[in-house]
């Protein structure tokens, strides 16, 4: 596989972590809270700092996507600067103590989550 390749396929595994991780912190925060709609919990999502963790996901995700929807076309350093974002993410390198802290958490809680960040380990060794 070459690192476009790669890259996207990890991007696949990064967002169906990223969308069970939400919706792991969904159940926690409902089961506070109680239920929300949709938008109210997107509200949640982007406004409340609890949630800030998640954000480097979806920020991730999103800049993927913009590499490969450049319409000059994308550069083997831009490829490779992802992958190690995306290995540093997943390997929980990043110095954020309460990022690391969530995370974990959210990891020994959730199969589902814990098993696509295998998978995505697995991916990008």
């Amino acid at each position: 596989m070459n690192k476009p390749e790669l890259l996207k396929s990890g991007r696949d595994l990064l967002l169906k972590l990223h969308k069970t991780l939400v919706d792991h912190e969904r159940r926690v925060y409902e089961g506070i809270n109680g239920t929300q709609t949709a938008a109210q919990f997107l509200n949640v999502l982007l406004e409340d700092s609890d949630f800030a963790w998640l954000r480097k996901f979806s920020t991730l995700i999103v800049e993927i996507d913009e590499m490969f929807d450049l319409k000059d076309g994308y550069d083997a350093d831009t490829v490779e600067l992802l992958i190690e974002k995306l290995k540093d993410l997943v390997s929980m390198k990043d110095e954020d103590e309460a990022f690391k802290a969530r995370y974990q958490s959210a990891l020994q809680q959730d199969l589902d989550a814990a098993a696509h960040q295998g998978a995505l380990k697995e991916l990008l060794r």
